[in-house]
């Protein structure tokens, strides 16, 4: 099940939530909504693996858990705040702003979803406990070109 709120605070910020699933479709399709046609590929690939990765590793895949998306889409700037249930996430020190990351190898099991995450939107953070992911991207015209079309 899928639970929309559609917010009138602030930045206009909306909520979906839905149980741990990977069946995203209907989610992907709500919160890709007042996107820029063009964004939208490279957007739905960022998300789909920012969702898959709080379903999947936060919550199990335990459907009495839920993944809670708060999203606003305001003047040419995007934010997604992703919650999940699950007992958090140590990103790598790279990922905190401490050295340089690249792409994991083929033969890594892990490391690939942060890569694509970091190339697609520009800010990634997580809060103190590491249960909440939170993606901004901008869709100007002065942004950069999407990367997927």
């Amino acid at each position: 099940m899928i639970a929309i709120s559609l917010g009138s605070t602030g930045r206009n910020w909306s909520t979906v939530s839905f149980a741990s699933t990977l069946y995203l479709c209907p989610v992907l399709d709500l919160l890709l909504s007042g996107i820029p046609e063009r964004w939208q590929p490279e957007i739905r690939l960022g998300l789909q693996e920012a969702l898959v990765n709080a379903a999947k590793h936060g919550n199990n895949l335990d459907p009495s858990k839920t993944v809670l998306v708060r999203y606003s889409v305001k003047e040419g700037t995007c934010w997604w705040v992703i919650s999940d249930q699950g007992g958090g996430f140590d990103p790598p020190e790279c990922w905190r702003g401490h050295g340089t990351c690249s792409l994991p190898q083929a033969e890594q099991e892990s490391g690939r979803g942060l890569y694509i995450l970091h190339q697609i939107f520009d800010q990634v953070h997580w809060n103190q406990a590491d249960r909440e992911l939170r993606l901004c991207k901008q869709v100007t015209r002065f942004s950069r070109l999407p990367l997927l079309y």
